[in-house]
């Protein structure tokens, strides 16, 4: 059997703390036997979840002594993960490490782990968010922002809270296999494998421009993204040289005018397949592409996911059949 440690520590994200149980258990019942024994661990043996998200007070028969003889370590995120981590769980943290122990993050658990030094060197992911501020953190830490979960062998770390799904899923498949895995998926209404990584979530407006001079110049972008807008076609209508108006951009948006463009055109479309029903090739002919094909590459690129996939899992038809009123 395998021995799977959920370390909870103060604040800790209540959705967090239960996918592991939920996922291991339900595989274990669907096995018809019990491949997994789940132990939540505490220090002290208690435990208080983020106040935020409805706040209990929680007691376990296990603390650190839990994750001495634990095959997996499975860390959630919880609410002081900037803080200053206690000396004792980073121990044994690393003595589980040392001893073999697969040790896994959900969100931002994975700074838990680049605490402890564990995720020195290797390849890792959190929640997009706060993506950006573990690379500066700990910039021996290759940070992706973009993945679900990345699987370094012993050392898994995962996206966003929905991701902490994703990594048990995983991880059951690694353990017992794709067919026991997809049958505890179909079992927690589950896909056993999400299309596309974080790209597909992260927020990316539209810089506002207030009071720069190109914004005159953006709104007229965004009006015309069906047209074949070039280079010089923008520019005069900035009323500048092209290496103005890409000096102008690069210093107010952070990107270059087609590449602004291009997201505008992104973006228009994401707008699109979440309202309408609106055949892909029509949208790609509404916000500009010169070709389906050119609209899905560039859309996937982006987004992290086609368009039709996009479109499943956020569009009307998606939320309706999320809410139970239709599908």
């Amino acid at each position: 059997m395998t021995v799977v440690a959920i370390l909870a520590l103060d604040g800790v994200v209540p959705f967090e703390l239960s996918v592991p149980g939920q996922i291991f258990g339900t595989a274990n019942e669907v096995a018809g036997r019990n491949h997994y024994v789940i132990r939540v661990c505490a220090p002290g043996r208690r435990v208080a979840t983020a106040d935020g998200y409805g706040g209990l007070r929680l007691s376990t028969p296990w603390g650190l002594d839990g994750l001495t003889d634990a095959d997996v370590v499975v860390v959630p995120g919880h609410a002081n993960f900037l803080g200053e981590h206690p000396a004792p769980v980073l121990t044994a943290l690393r003595a589980a490490a040392g001893r073999g122990a697969r040790i896994a993050s959900v969100c931002v658990g994975a700074f838990t782990l680049a605490a402890a030094g564990l995720l020195d060197g290797h390849r890792a992911t959190t929640h997009w968010h706060h993506a950006a501020e573990l690379a500066r953190r700990h910039p021996a830490v290759h940070v992706d922002r973009d993945s679900l979960y990345i699987d370094n062998g012993a050392l898994i770390t995962s996206a966003g809270v929905a991701a902490a799904l994703d990594l048990c899923l995983h991880l059951v498949r690694r353990d017992l296999g794709a067919a026991l895995a997809a049958t505890t998926a179909r079992h927690t209404v589950m896909p056993l494998q999400r299309d596309g990584g974080q790209s597909q979530y992260i927020e990316h407006p539209a810089p506002d421009g207030a009071d720069t001079t190109i914004q005159p110049t953006l709104n007229w972008m965004e009006a015309h993204l069906h047209q074949q807008l070039t280079l010089d076609d923008i520019a005069r209508r900035a009323a500048m040289s092209v290496r103005s108006l890409n000096r102008h951009f690069r210093a107010q948006t952070g990107t270059t005018p087609l590449q602004w463009l291009l997201r505008a055109r992104v973006h228009r479309a994401q707008e699109l397949l979440e309202t309408t029903l609106m055949p892909v090739e029509r949208i790609a002919d509404e916000v500009g592409f010169g070709s389906p094909a050119a609209f899905r590459q560039h859309f996937a690129r982006r987004a992290g996911v086609s368009p039709q996939a996009y479109r499943a899992a956020f569009g009307a038809t998606a939320h309706l059949t999320a809410t139970g009123r239709a599908g």
